[in-house]
């Protein structure tokens, strides 16, 4: 598993358990760090971005949750299954506030959208890729043309895969 998914993966983690136990501002460092020194052995190189992600979603959490309303206006915050509120809220603060250099807008909603099925239910898939989509749309698809760089050489005999459009 690539490091910056487990990155995210305690990131989502601690934004669970802060949201779980009442948003406790005191609580948020100390969720932070014991979950990085459970999950995050060997990707140390990663702890400032954990910590920069859990940091920007919290700075930016009710702009967040207004975006996820307006969204997915059948489901006010408060209703939307904890583990897919913080999916999201993780997810919207990658797509829209963090450096597109770093994390282009795709990575963004894919990583959400794994999140999602690893760790929520069986429609938090469908329901994360639905909202980012909306959001990816509204802010008028950035990155669309761009296409995937290739982790490694194609090998002999392997199957070319191509880029697939959100």
């Amino acid at each position: 598993m690539a490091s910056r998914h487990i990155a995210r993966s305690i990131v989502m983690q601690t934004l669970f358990e802060w949201d779980f136990w009442g948003r406790d501002m005191d609580k948020l460092n100390r969720l932070r760090e014991r979950n990085i020194e459970e999950f995050g052995a060997g990707i140390e190189e990663e702890y400032g971005f954990i910590e920069n992600l859990v940091d920007g979603v919290v700075k930016n959490l009710d702009k967040i949750d207004a975006i996820i309303e307006k969204t997915a206006p059948e489901w006010p915050i408060d209703q939307v299954n904890l583990v897919d509120r913080n999916i999201l809220r993780l997810g919207i603060y990658e797509l829209l506030w963090s450096n597109r250099d770093e994390v282009p807008p795709k990575v963004a909603i894919n990583e959400a959208i794994e999140l999602a099925k690893g760790y929520g239910g069986d429609s938090s898939g469908r329901f994360v890729n639905g909202v980012m989509g909306t959001i990816y749309r509204e802010i008028g698809e950035p990155g669309k043309e761009q296409i995937s760089k290739p982790k490694e050489e194609k090998k002999e005999g392997s199957v070319e895969k191509k880029p697939v459009d959100i």
